[in-house]
């Protein structure tokens, strides 16, 4: 018999008709813009972040670097792919962070896989990368935002929250686990 969890989440969204917050990197990190000869990098620090996180679960592509590779390669080429809004953030010991951003049919911006490295969290930089990849939305004549998040993700959701963004809709997403007595048995 199958372990289903249902998984809680929030989709959110922001007018961006006011301005945005000013973007503050602490000392040593700085942006790198997207280029096609990154989509490798952005899809080791997407495993960096999300390797071990809930999320892994909810979307098992992000939990091995095989389907973090597949990811990024999906959504760099789809037509929706916004380079502006699609951000690595590189710190003194390496890259910390990224974001994608995606264009749905109503010319909307969506936020993608925004993860901090973990070593790198605390220090506002998912806040950044939300407000860089909206100021490549909003270069591109972009007006609102959404994004989905997983509702345990507390520090999230709260950084969303802050910058204004709202939520529109619950989503529950089924996801089947291994079960207990199967863990560690090479599956």
């Amino acid at each position: 018999m199958a372990n289903v969890k249902y998984f809680k989440r929030h989709r959110m969204e922001l007018g961006l008709g006011h301005p945005l917050p000013q973007i503050e990197l602490p000392t040593g990190f700085s942006w790198v813009a997207w280029d096609d000869s990154l989509l490798d990098r952005h899809a080791e620090v997407k495993f960096a972040c999300f390797r071990n996180e809930t999320d892994a679960l909810v979307f098992p592509s992000l939990g091995s670097r095989t389907g973090c590779r597949d990811l990024m390669a999906a959504i760099r080429y789809r037509p929706e792919f916004c380079p502006q809004a699609t951000w690595l953030l590189s710190g003194p010991d390496g890259l910390a962070g990224t974001v994608q951003g995606l264009f749905d049919e109503n010319r909307f911006g969506g936020i993608q896989n925004l993860g901090v490295v973990p070593e790198y969290r605390g220090l506002r930089l998912g806040r950044a990368l939300l407000l860089q990849a909206l100021a490549g939305f909003l270069s591109v004549g972009v007006r609102r935002a959404f994004l989905e998040v997983t509702a345990t993700n507390g520090p999230a959701v709260h950084t969303y929250r802050t910058l204004g963004f709202r939520s529109c809709k619950t989503l529950y997403r089924a996801v089947e686990l291994p079960h207990p007595d199967t863990v560690g048995v090479g599956l």
